[in-house]
Formats: structure tokens, sequence, C-alpha cells
């Protein structure tokens, strides 16, 4: 692979001269090591570990890690057929592409690197599809989003980087370093989604960039919100800190049909300041989870001044014991009762949220509005906006401990919840209750909940998500190596884990028959001990049991990746 690992270290030093345990297949004789954690409810497929993988296994977690984030400057000219190395994709299996986003290059040619989240957009597709009607085959494609910003640090010519926009959470070497005007760029690698027969990249601070579907060329930036200019096209050519926040904490929503025409658009101010990544809507409702922070001034001046990364400007502000989740009517003419929407539902403990899975509403026995959303969330104290991903930007390296907390507690990392809200609707809409309880009593590290999405909007008896299993020492609570599904109407708990030595991400469902957890799992699994990836099929209803995986295939190892985000599956039907 033609790529260097994230780290700003010279390349005659890497690898690494401590000796990194092999990946290891353990001989019918050997004593093995099975690690089992499990509730009252929960059936787990167990990891086994031979004994000689536990010998500096602190060393290889660390490494794992950097491995995870290697930049990877390939893009495929023509689709690349995937070989299954295990099972087999079904016959049955549902024609589509599955669309995955994340960065892509994590250092340039002069030196500077970016934190994960600066990093370009790279978007990847598998595509399935049938072949003679009697198998599946499944090619893959993987592009860089050719935004303003790529346009500008990339010559396509030499196939050389250079880095000019210092982004959210990265610094600049050399000379690009002080002085540096160009603070955020639109990088569109945070999620992917297909809408209206088109096809979008996003990034939480600024518009998305279109994509051609099959080839995945950039059609360029979609401009959806007249009258509205990104953060990012405003402030890179220079501009004030506090201005640049300001914008970004502005709430406005916009909803769209399926022709993209404007069906309802709210924009309001709140006397806080929000960081929003993921909300909700219900079939009255946007749901906005407040997650504060606040600005600081010493770092707004020596961001501006180009000393320290643009979010020295902001931190956490963990000043409330609550937390503020914001009801906000889709349909305000259709509203009966008269509810000041600028004051925000209280829940009872202080919780940041980072995704969604699901929320519904219904009526109680009373009338009143019953509001579910079930999310993961974690605590201010672990959600630190300077050590994100474990990047030290003053060193230019990822270093996991620094996720670490005091004591490790389990309520402090991300987690799934369920928030239950419940609105007088006689008169002023005021809230009754509100509570916030573990789902399932699921405590374990876990994060990206994800359900059939036949069902969102609805109550749901299943959903999934990415978990940490505790079996890697040296690492906090991240990256996550199984998949988790919550049965929340028996309350049980069945998860299936990836191989030794591998990390997974985000997992996505796809539905195949009539029945909430009919279906299969698509999740990516990275073997980052030997840089290869693979896409994993799971029988979503078998979750739990020995045959839980139906096929695993096997990307070419030049075009090996880091990390996706967020993905989207676009069935062909």
């Amino acid at each position: 692979m033609q790529a260097s690992p994230f780290q700003v270290i010279p390349k005659p030093i890497f690898p690494s001269p401590i000796n990194i345990p092999p990946v290891h297949r353990r001989p019918p004789s050997q004593r093995a090591l099975a690690i089992t954690t499990s509730t009252a409810n929960e059936t787990h497929t167990p990891i086994t570990m031979s004994t000689l993988e536990v010998v500096d296994a602190s060393v290889a977690d660390f490494w794992d890690y950097q491995f995870l984030f290697v930049s990877q400057r390939l893009e495929t000219n023509e689709p690349v057929a995937l070989q299954v190395v295990e099972g087999a994709v079904p016959t049955e299996f549902p024609s589509g592409t599955y669309y995955l986003a994340g960065p892509g290059i994590f250092r340039d040619d002069h030196g500077s690197t970016m934190h994960p989240l600066d990093g370009h957009g790279y978007l990847r597709a598998f595509t399935f599809d049938g072949v003679n009607g009697d198998k599946f085959s499944v090619k893959f494609m993987a592009r860089y989003v050719n935004t303003e910003a790529k346009v500008e640090e990339h010559d396509p010519v030499t196939n050389t980087w250079r880095f000019r926009h210092r982004g959210l959470f990265s610094m600049l070497k050399r000379g690009e370093k002080v002085w540096n005007t160009k603070v955020m760029k639109n990088v569109a690698n945070t999620s992917v989604l297909s809408w209206g027969g088109r096809l979008m990249c996003l990034w939480d601070g600024g518009e998305p960039y279109e994509i051609e579907p099959e080839r995945l060329d950039t059609i360029g930036k979609v401009k959806l919100m007249d009258g509205w200019d990104s953060v990012v096209e405003r402030r890179s050519d220079g501009g004030d800190v506090w201005d640049v926040a300001a914008r970004l904490l502005k709430p406005i929503l916009y909803e769209f049909d399926s022709n993209f025409k404007v069906v309802g658009k709210k924009e309001f101010i709140i006397p806080d300041h929000l960081m929003i990544h993921d909300w909700a809507f219900t079939a009255t409702s946007y749901i906005l989870f407040a997650n504060r922070v606040k600005l600081e001034f010493t770092g707004a001046m020596t961001s501006f001044c180009g000393i320290t990364p643009t979010i020295a400007a902001l931190s956490v502000n963990p000043s409330k014991e609550t937390s503020p989740i914001y009801v906000l009517p889709r349909f305000p003419n259709e509203v009966n009762y008269n509810r000041d929407w600028r004051v925000p539902v209280e829940a009872p403990s202080q919780f940041w949220l980072l995704h969604v899975g699901n929320a519904y509403e219904s009526l109680d026995e009373n009338g009143n509005s019953e509001i579910q959303i079930q999310a993961s969330v974690c605590s201010y104290e672990w959600f630190t906006l300077h050590k994100l991903l474990g990047y030290d930007w003053q060193s230019g390296k990822l270093d996991p401990s620094i996720m670490y907390l005091n004591g490790n507690k389990s309520k402090k990392m991300p987690h799934l919840v369920q928030v239950s809200i419940n609105l007088d609707t006689g008169t002023d809409g005021i809230c009754q209750r509100c509570d916030i309880e573990p789902l399932n009593q699921w405590i374990k590290s876990s994060d990206f909940p994800v359900i059939n999405p036949a069902f969102s909007g609805s109550k749901n008896k299943y959903i999934y998500a990415a978990a940490f299993s505790g079996s890697r020492r040296a690492l906090p609570n991240f990256p996550y190596d199984m998949v988790v599904k919550l049965n929340l109407s028996t309350k049980s708990v069945r998860t299936w884990s990836a191989d030794s030595r591998r990390f997974i991400g985000e997992p996505t469902f796809i539905a195949k028959g009539s029945e909430e957890d009919e279906g299969y799992i698509l999740v990516v699994e990275y073997a980052v001990a030997v840089q290869r990836c693979y896409l994993v099929i799971l029988d979503s209803k078998r979750i739990g049991a020995a045959d839980t995986l139906v096929a695993r295939l096997e990307v070419p190892k030049h075009l090996n990746f880091p990390l996706g985000f967020h993905g989207f599956w676009a069935s062909n039907e």
C-alpha cells in the first residue's frame, strides 16, 4: 500500500523497532484464553486469544490503533471485484450499493498531519449485483470527493499533497502554521446520503457535494439552502473566530421532499451555545439535544494567531447538571396548544448526545404526547473536544490513552440509552416527565445505533450498534470490535465479535423480509495487524449464534482504507 502511517516520524524509523505480536493461529494443543462478558440476558460469542497474543498486548494495541488511520492515496478508475474469503453471498441478497464516507488522508508531503475529522473525504462504494440469478457480484470503488479544498491541496499530476487549511482540529507545520487565516475546509467526509435519485457526501459545517453514484465522480457543491452561505465559504479567507463559532452554533433545520423542494424550515436562536451533530424527528416534532459548549477567550486568541487549532476557541460546558432537549414543531400551524418552544425539556442527568437510532411518538392514556428516543450518549468529561480520537495536535500523533478516564466508568463512556418525554397536549404543552435509562441495562461502551429503516419513526423491537468488548487492555473503550443486538421487548442482548486484533465501524441494516429483524447487517472489519479491510455480512436474526457470519469479502490490500464514519445503503429496488 502506497501510504504513510498517521505519525509525524521519519519513514526510516517505521515500522516500529518494537516487536509487534503477529496475528496468531492457535494450534490444537495450545492453551487458549477465552474472554467472555455477559449480563443475565446476554448471549455472547466468546473471543478467543492465545496466550502468546497476550505478550506485549499493550504494544500491539497501540500500533493497531495507528494502523486504523493510515492514509490511502490510491483511487479506483474501474470497479474492482471482491473475493469472498469466507461463507457466500446469498442469491436472495438485495441488489444495491453500500456507500461509506470517511477521511482518506492524514499526512501530506510537507510534514503536516490532519486530525481524522479534518481528513479529506474518501467515498467507498460496495455494489451488490445479481449475475444470472444464481450468484452475486460484489464490486468495490473508492474515490476522493473533489471538494474545493481538495483541488487546492492535491496535485493530480504528481499525486502529492500540501495541506493549506488548518482544519478545525489540526495544525499545519512550517510556513503554513502561524498566521494562516485559512481556518476550516469542507472535506465532505462525515456521512453519505442517497435521496431523490441523488447521492451526496455531507460535512457538519458546510453544504453537501453531489456525487455521480456509479463512478463516484464529483458533480459539485449543492446549494440546498437559499440565502445561507456556508461558514467555510465565508471564513476560509480569514475572519473573526467568534463569528465563525456563532454561525456554527445557530441551528437551522430544513426539510426537503424527494424532489428537493423545501417543505419545512425552522430557524431559531436560543440563549446558549450548542454543538449539534445528530438530531431526530417524529411525526410532529424535530428533536434537538443541546450539547452545550462555551467560548474560550484565550483559545480564541491563540487559534486566531495560528498557534493552536481552531477548536481551542471552544470547550464543552458542563455547568448544568441537566441536559436540555428542544422539541420543535414540524407543522406549527397544526399545533392545537400553546407551548413556548424556546423552553427546552430538561433531562434529569447530564449527557452529551452522540447519535440517534430512532425516535417516535404516541399518545398515552390521558391523550398526552409520549416521545421515545433511542440514542448513544456519553459524559461531558469523556467528550473532550481537544482529545477526540486521541489526536495530539502538538505532536501530530495519535495516542489512544488520551481517551482514558479515571476509573474508566461505564456511564461516562459512549453507551445506549432510551429517553422518554411526556408532554401535556391539553393546554400549554408542559413537560410532565422526562426519564433516561440504559437500553436493556447494557452499559458496555457502544455507539452508532441502527434499526431496520422500515421501522424508523415508529415503535421498534430491535436495535443494533457497534460495541467494545473490553478485550483490548490498552484501549479504553474504542475502537469497537463487536456488533450488539438488543431486544427491547425481552431485554435480551446478543453479540457477534470480530476476529482477534480486528475492529469494526458503523453497522448498517439491510432489510430482507417483513419481520423487523429479518435481513442482514453490513459492517466493515478492519484487520489492522495485516492491513486489510473486509466487508462482513451478518444474519441479523442470528446475532449471537455460531452461524451469524454469512460472508466475508476481502478488499485488495493495495486498496486498504482507513476507518470510515457513516454509511448508507441505496437499494436498486
